[in-house]
């Protein structure tokens, strides 16, 4: 093992803070590189165990014998999340249930980038009713024919509203749909069903399948903490697990009363872009207690290196903190958005786990296996 005091690693106040990291020789250089885009410099570097420390870095390339690295921190014995009476496939593409449009309304302010609504669909007088949890998908198949004149393939989208719905009446679901634009050969292209459904107007009827997914449901703990990860419309499973944590109708209606410590990061372009971001202030306001909410705003925020702020940045700026929850076995992690964010995240755990001499390409599959690692990316 060696310890590596550096000076000046993070941002703001923080860069005049002395810290220390303690990992073993595999994870050293790793730690170095990251030290160093981070802005820290390194004053001294020792073998752990020793008397005093040397007086400059230690050669990472040494020949030094590798200890066996510390047990890492146990999963839950047993899965923590219940996959119980979860429903799945109701309706499937070839029988699809007809859903009416009761609200569609954009989600993004002025000078936002893109275009992001929430629709809400009516799903009554379904035989059997549609019914879902949080953390679910629903499919949308849209009206038209493709280039070869077959009916569109559904798209998947996550569920945005909790299983008593929006209005807590028990029979609407809700999505969170960004249009998906792009350029090809100098024209723009539009999304075949983003574009539809963000186009759609009240009343309208649509084809709903579903619901599907097991990945993102919820630990049954009251007491779980939970840590969530976001980028753009990967929000939608994020708000349904702060809804039904602390909306006052949801805790008297759901039987299920959240008393641990909820952690949502959030990442978008502009703060316009920033998706329900006032219900999320006013649960910070509520419960400052038991909720937190760190964002990163890429075009308007600055990282340690003087670029720009990404969620992997904000997850290393609080890597240890994050990694002291992890330890704890009551803990989950909730990552949705574009499939981009991961390899940041890995990064980002791998140098926390490396400072407490773990081995996060070990770690990360265990808590995987324990039911407390959730990935949902696009």
């Amino acid at each position: 093992m060696f310890t590596v005091v550096v000076e000046g690693f993070g941002i703001g106040q923080q860069r005049q803070v002395e810290r220390t990291f303690t990992v073993p020789f595999s994870q050293l250089q790793p730690t170095m590189q990251t030290i160093a885009q981070q802005g820290g410099r390194i004053t001294a570097m020792k073998a752990a165990g020793s008397l005093a420390a040397d007086s400059a870095p230690a050669n990472p390339n040494a020949a030094v014998e590798a200890p066996a690295q510390p047990a890492a921190p146990q999963p839950a014995a047993k899965p923590a999340v219940s996959h119980a009476a979860v429903p799945v496939n109701t309706y499937k593409p070839k029988d699809p249930f007809i859903g009416t449009v009761t609200e569609n309304y954009s989600l993004v302010g002025e000078g936002a980038i893109g275009r992001v609504n929430h629709i809400t669909f009516d799903l009554s007088g379904g035989d059997p009713q549609l019914q879902y949890v949080e953390g679910q998908s629903i499919g949308i198949i849209p009206e038209g024919t493709d280039a070869n004149g077959k009916p569109h393939k559904l798209r998947l989208y996550s569920i945005a509203s909790t299983r008593h719905g929006d209005n807590m009446a028990g029979k609407t679901v809700s999505l969170c749909v960004r249009q998906l634009q792009y350029e090809k050969d100098g024209e723009t292209i539009n999304g075949v069903c983003s574009t539809y459904l963000c186009d759609i107007e009240p009343g309208a009827k649509v084809k709903i399948t579903g619901p599907v997914g097991k990945e993102m449901l919820l630990p049954d703990d009251e007491e779980a903490n939970v840590i969530m990860l976001a980028t753009g419309t990967g929000i939608a499973p994020m708000r349904t697990y702060l809804r039904r944590m602390f909306e006052p109708a949801e805790r008297e209606t759901n039987g299920w009363t959240f008393r641990g410590k909820a952690w949502l990061f959030m990442g978008a372009p502009k703060t316009p872009n920033l998706l329900y971001d006032a219900d999320f202030e006013h649960y910070q306001r509520e419960f400052p207690d038991n909720f937190r909410y760190t964002k990163a705003i890429s075009r308007e925020q600055e990282n340690a290196r003087g670029g720009r702020m990404y969620i992997q940045d904000r997850v290393l700026e609080h890597a240890d903190e994050i990694f002291a929850m992890i330890e704890n076995p009551k803990t989950h992690v909730y990552m949705c958005g574009l499939k981009g964010m991961e390899p940041g995240i890995d990064e980002a755990m791998t140098t926390a786990a490396a400072a407490k001499g773990l081995n996060w390409a070990e770690l990360r599959p265990q808590l995987k296996k324990a039911e407390r690692w959730h990935v949902e990316t696009y």
